[in-house]
Order: structure tokens, then sequence, then C-alpha cells
């Protein structure tokens, strides 16, 4: 393989429409070069490879000469020197360029500038080249070797780097918003080192490169690897032999398609794919479906504008000029007809920074043709000039990188329809991307750098969020029946002796629990993301207080009548104790108090905030090419799990002991207070639906359906047991017996309350006389066996 490119030049393309510009040879009679009379020469070392492994000599050469004629001949550039070429042919190996570099520095007369051709020969020149404080010029290395400044420290070269590929599929990736690519590469130094400075340019542009596979002979399971590892725009760096094995393989592969891009190097022959190849037994049909739609990058190097550059020539009669030259040779067949305006740019280059030195060396006290190989100043001045050189030449505009490299435009196509279309350059020196709109993709789009991942939150049903909804405001509708018949009865006897105001508790509880309904059914799709942890929060200190509320004043209940009622010996003295209504609200602030500073230190300490559960990714059927990301959000903290153990744990020991106080005092008969077997009924199924229900909804968390519903459910079950099992009976009693209108009617009657404490009494003491007497009279009748006797 060739050593200045990494291929043979793609004559085919670079020659197009050069027949026919055939008369612009006689461009090159009026250029013909004039004696010069008095000037000082100086003279350039070069090493054409006229032969040998690429014999790109055999156009430069005469493309420099070409350019030494046009530059002697003018009296605007070195007007007072005269350029000459003393060259040989190094046949592109890099021993036989050690022995002319030998012949060059040791023989008469002393050169200015060396000027080799092909990697491996720039190489050894360029290494040897700073010993003797010479300038290297190269016009056709590509090696990315060579942008090392420590190891060359005075090489330019106007071949641009094989790297110079990269910026431009930086800014293709860009365009089409890929930020996730693959590679596959030849294990070669030159496919190596472009490689790795691809990686630095994509690191640096966002963009990662997933999957990197090599190969030296067989491609097969790096092509699988690309495969297996979901690889979708894939940079492949390889000789052309080595890209047939590639796409046979990619082929087999199914790697290519819809889904697929391929960024290939853009100097492979135009029918590179058709061609008949041993190696593989992929037929061309095979071939040329895998490749279509790839994309090449290929680095200008004749300029596609009809500019007319520092020459003074456009590149059109340049090429016309330079056939002329070849004395009508075939393109096709004479080596380095790509790489001559590059060779032809050189000269200029050099001619250009030469003259720019003149004036400086000047001041100095110094001139060109003082130079020899320990003279530093003169070599610093030519570095200065070469480095910040900028003109027009016909191979584009010539400028150079930190690194001496040429910073040339590339050239960009796509196969379509079998063939390579251009679809637009790119100058990575000016960062300018010029675009034609032609390309075409296989799915009408480019396609995306992976699988599309469409996030896709669950919320919960409406209609089981409507239809609870409607059970919970129903209960909060009966919670304020209850309340008001409790506030309306509060004067009744009856009413009175069931602790009014823990009943008014119990109602407020249980609504506040049923409004926790809400704001637990409130996802997404009612509220904006900011807003979610506010509801959060709503849930937490409804469901907390409204707890603490109806739970608390029902356990109080209990929990006073155990104190008071269960032990036998004390049994009659706390009979007859007043129970004293302070000590029950403040038993209910107790455990109210407790909720409170436990959610406060709560939010305060751990808030409560949105976090977001993902679950397997789902594949639609209708598309293949994308998955579905479930989410569900929840409301969480930092420490969620220790908080709910302290809570379920506080609660659930409550819950346990409202039970155990409840099946106590069943059997207990007290007018204190007159509800506390209802109270005990309605403890028995919240504490059972609350330790049911935790547990479940911790299981059910990643259904949000199901887990709303037995939480909900739960909710409302326990607030409308508890509402209707203390509240209904009583308004049956006051209803069915019409206690209430008889107190009202006494009280009308005798002019006083119905708090007169001495009337109550006194009404009551006559109910217990006459049931007594009822008793009494049944014991006294005698028994009809009796009278017999």
């Amino acid at each position: 393989m060739l050593l200045a490119s990494p291929c043979p030049p793609r004559v085919s393309r670079a020659s197009r429409g050069h027949a026919a510009l055939l008369r612009s040879a006689l461009i090159l009679l009026l250029l013909w070069p004039l004696p010069s009379a008095g000037k000082k020469k100086l003279y350039i070392g070069a090493l054409f490879p006229m032969s040998g492994g690429w014999p790109g000599g055999q156009a430069c050469m005469p493309s420099a000469q070409m350019a030494l004629d046009l530059v002697n001949n003018r009296s605007d550039i070195l007007p007072d020197y005269e350029l000459e070429l003393i060259h040989y042919d190094s046949m592109c190996d890099p021993g036989e360029a050690t022995k002319l570099l030998y012949d060059l520095l040791y023989t008469e007369p002393i050169k200015i500038v060396l000027m080799p051709g092909c990697s491996g020969v720039s190489t050894l020149v360029a290494e040897a080249a700073r010993m003797w404080n010479l300038i290297v010029l190269s016009y056709g290395s590509s090696s990315p070797a060579l942008s090392n400044r420590q190891r060359f420290p005075t090489f330019f070269r106007t071949h641009p780097s094989a790297t110079l590929h990269n910026p431009t599929r930086v800014r293709l990736f860009k365009k089409w918003n890929w930020s996730r690519i693959a590679t596959i590469q030849q294990t070669t130094e030159v496919f190596t080192s472009t490689l790795d400075d691809l990686e630095q340019r994509v690191k640096e542009a966002g963009i990662e490169i997933s999957v990197r596979q090599s190969f030296l002979t067989d491609p097969a399971v790096a092509v699988k690897n690309l495969k297996r590892q979901d690889a979708r725009i894939i940079v492949g760096l390889f000789y052309e032999t080595e890209a047939r094995k590639v796409f046979c393989e990619v082929f087999k592969e199914k790697l290519y398609g819809k889904k697929h891009v391929w960024f290939l190097i853009g100097w492979y022959a135009d029918n590179w794919f058709k061609i008949k190849d041993p190696a593989i037994n992929c037929t061309v049909e095979n071939m040329t479906e895998a490749v279509e739609g790839h994309v090449t990058t290929e680095i200008v190097m004749l300029n596609p504008e009809t500019v007319r550059g520092v020459s003074n020539m456009t590149s059109q009669e340049f090429l016309g000029a330079l056939m002329s030259r070849l004395g009508g040779k075939n393109p096709e067949e004479t080596g380095g007809f790509q790489e001559a305006p590059l060779a032809f740019d050189a000269v200029w280059a050099l001619a250009l920074a030469l003259n720019k030195t003149v004036a400086p060396l000047k001041a100095k006290g110094r001139r060109l043709e003082d130079f020899n190989y320990n003279n530093h100043d003169i070599t610093s001045e030519i570095y200065r000039a070469l480095n910040t050189s900028s003109f027009e030449g016909v191979s584009g505009h010539v400028v150079f990188d930190a690194q001496g490299s040429r910073m040339a435009m590339t050239l960009i196509e796509q196969l379509q329809g079998g063939s390579y279309k251009k679809i637009g350059y790119y100058d990575s020196s000016q960062m300018n991307l010029s675009w034609f709109n032609n390309d075409v993709w296989i799915g009408g789009k480019p396609p995306a750098d992976r699988t599309v991942v469409l996030e896709e939150y669950r919320l919960l049903s409406q209609k089981l969020f409507a239809s609870v909804s409607v059970f919970a405001g129903l209960g909060i509708l009966l919670g304020i029946v209850c309340l008001t018949f409790n506030i309306y009865n509060g004067n009744v006897r009856y009413i009175q002796n069931s602790q009014p105001y823990l009943n008014n508790m119990t109602a407020v509880g249980c609504m506040m629990a049923l409004a926790a309904v809400f704001p637990l059914g409130i996802d997404r799709h009612h509220v904006n993301r900011p807003q979610f942890p506010v509801v959060c929060q709503f849930r937490l200190w409804l469901l907390g207080l409204g707890f603490s509320l109806a739970y608390g004043s029902m356990f109080t209940k209990i929990w006073w009548v155990h104190t008071l009622f269960t032990k036998k010996d004390e049994k009659k003295e706390k009979k007859k104790q007043p129970l004293e209504p302070w000590k029950l609200y403040a038993t209910v602030g107790v455990l109210l108090a407790i909720d409170f500073l436990s959610l406060m230190i709560w939010q305060i300490v751990d808030p409560l905030h949105i976090t977001v559960e993902k679950f397997t990714r789902e594949a639609p059927k209708e598309d293949l090419d994308v998955l579905i990301q479930p989410l569900l959000e929840h409301c969480s903290s930092e420490k969620m799990n220790t908080w709910l153990g302290v809570v379920y744990g506080y609660k659930g020991l409550l819950l346990l002991l409202g039970i155990f106080l409840a099946y106590e005092t069943k059997s207990v008969s007290t007018e204190k207070i007159n509800d506390h077997r209802a109270v005990g009924m309605a403890i028995y199924n919240v504490a059972v639906l609350c330790l049911i229900t935790a547990p479940v909804t911790m299981i059910l968390s990643s259904q949000q359906d199901a887990s709303f519903a037995f939480a909900s459910l739960a909710i409302v079950f326990s607030a409308y047991i508890t509402l209707v099992v203390l509240f209904v009976p009583k308004m049956r009693r006051l209803i069915t017996r019409g206690e209430w209108q008889s107190e009202q009617q006494d009280t009308l009657k005798t002019g006083s309350s119905t708090n007169n404490n001495d009337e109550e009494k006194s009404r009551q003491l006559e109910r217990e006389n006459r049931e007594l007497q009822k008793i009494i009279q049944e014991v006294k009748e005698p028994e009809p066996n009796q009278n017999r006797c």
C-alpha cells in the first residue's frame, strides 16, 4: 500500500471533464520561464517518488516545476532571487531516501528547504532536518503521526492529514443531531491515529463513541459486535479491499438500511463495491444493497470554484497546463495526478513565505542567500512566514494549522442509487458547511443514533379517579350531615352522654381523610411537575391529621372507658366519679400534637419530592425502532423508608391497642360515654382496614391504579363505617323515640333550660321508679298453680 496517501488516487473523479479543458494548455506557452539576469539562486532539495508504492512524483514533479517557472517569472515575488529545484527519485522508500538525504545535505549547493513526498520518507526527512535547521515542506504525506510538533518541529505539508476528515464528520454528526456513534477500524497506524483524533474531537463536541471495534484481516466478529450493541451511526476506517469484506458481513448481519448510516473514506474507486473479490462470498447485488446510502468524506485537492488564486490561474486552467506538461499521458496511469495541485501550491507557499522574510531579514542585516545549516535566525523567519501563510491556490484556500498540516476543504458525498452524489463541502479552517440539500435517506429522514426511547408516564385511570372521588365527595357530605346533626342536637341528653365534642372531632377527621383522596389521585395529568411536591404534602398532612382526629377521638373514648370501668375493685367508686371533659380533649390533643410534630419534623428535615420509577422498556408493535420507557412518579424523600417505619410503627401500635381496649370494654355499660360499644365496632373496622391496606399499598406501589384503588377505597370505607356506626343509631333513636321533642317540650313548660341538673335528675329518678314498680308488681303476682293449693 502507498505511504503518502492511504490509497491509490481516485483519478476517475478528479479528472472528470479534463478532456474538455485541454484548451487551457495555451496558457503554458505564455508562462514559459524567461531567462533570469543577475538573480541570486535559492535551491530547493526535493524527493519525488517516481516509482515504488506510490509513484506520485510522476505528476507532482511537473506540477512543482510549473509553479517554479511561474514564480521566477513574477516581478512582485522574490524579484532578486530565482528558485531552482534539485530533485531525486526516492522510490517512496525510507531506506533509499536516507542515502538521497545525505547527498542533498553534503553536496553543494546549500538547500534552503527540503520537499519530500510519501509519509515514510517525510517522517525520516522531517525528523533529521531540525539537526540542519531546515524547513521541510511536504506535498504528499497524510500520516497523522506527522502532526507531532515536538517530534517534527519544522515540518509543514500542503497535503492535509488523514485526521482532516474528522472535523467534517463531527460537523455532520451535529447537523443530523447525533450524539452517539460507533467505529470499526483496520489495525494499521494511519487508521489508529485517525481514530484517536476522532475520539478526542467527538468528546469535545459532547458526542459519545459507544462502540469501538477493530480487526486485522477478518471483520466478521467486529461487525457482529456492532450489531449486538445496537450501533447505528458507524465510522469505518479501512482500505478498499477490507471495505469489501466489511460490507459483505454487514449484508449478512443486516446492519444497513433505514436505521443505519456508514461513514467511509472517500478515496476508494467509484465502483469499489462492484469489483469481484475472491475473498468474499457476496454477490454484486448483495454489496450494492448493503452500501446504499453511505456517506464519504474526501479531501478536496482541486478547488471546485472558478477562482483565480495567487498564481492567476483557475483550477481548470491548471489541469489543462499540467496535461500539456505531461505530454498527453493518461491521468489514470500517471501517479500523483490527484495530488499534483498540492505540489503546485507547496511551491507557491514556499515562494510567498521566502518573499515575506526578505524585509525582516534585511532589517536584521541578513539576506536569504546567507542561509547555512547553522543559521537559526533565517530558519526562524521562514518558519514564521510559513506558519502564517494564507492564500488561494489551485487546491483551494491554503492555510496551516498549529501542527503545520494543511487545512483544506472536504468533499462530502453520498451513494445514491449506486453512484456517488456530491451533497456538500466543509471548510474546517473557516468552519463553513456548504450544503446542497440533496441528501437522500432510505427512511425519508436521517436515522436516529440509537433506538428511540420514548418516555411515557403511567397515569391514573381518570374513570377510577372520578368514581372514587364521587364516593369521597358523598362521604364528605355525609360527614357534614352528621356534624350538623350532632351540633344541632347537642342539648339532647342522649347526645350529651356520648361526648358530642369528641364525635364532632371524629366527623371532621373523617372528612379530612376523605378529602385526602383527591390529592392521592392527582398526577401530572392535572398539575405541572413543579406543583407536584405541594400535592404530596397535602396528601401527607390530610391523612395524618385526619387519622389523628378521627381515630384519636374514638381511641380516647375507649381509653377512658377502660380506665374508669374495667377494674372490679374500683368499679363502684369510679362509676360515681364525674367524667371531666378536659381530660378527654387533652388526650386527643396529645395524639394530635404527636402527629403534628412528627409531620413538621419530616417536612423540614426530609421534605417530600418527586421520584421517578423506571420500568422495563416495551416495544410497540407498529414500530420496532421505538421503545417505550414507562415511568411512574412517586412522592418520596431521601429516607422515606425510615419515616414510614416510624409512622407505621406508631400508628400500628395505636391500632392494636385500640382493638385490645375495645375488646376489654365490650361488656361495660355506662351513661357517661353511652356509645362506646359503637366506637369499639368502628375501631375494629378501621384497624383491620388500615393494618391490611398499609402493607398492600406498599407492595402495589408500582401499579398506580391498583394502589390508588386499594388505598382510597380503604379510606372511604373506613370513613363511611365510622360515620354510620357512630351517628346513624343516634339519628334513628331520636327519630323513632322522639326524645329530642319531649325534652324540648319540657323545657318550654318549665321555662328553664334542659341543662338544669335538678330537673334532669328528677325526671331520671321518676323513670327509674316506674320501671322498678313494674318489676315489683311482676314479682308479687301469684302463679296459677299456687292458687290451686
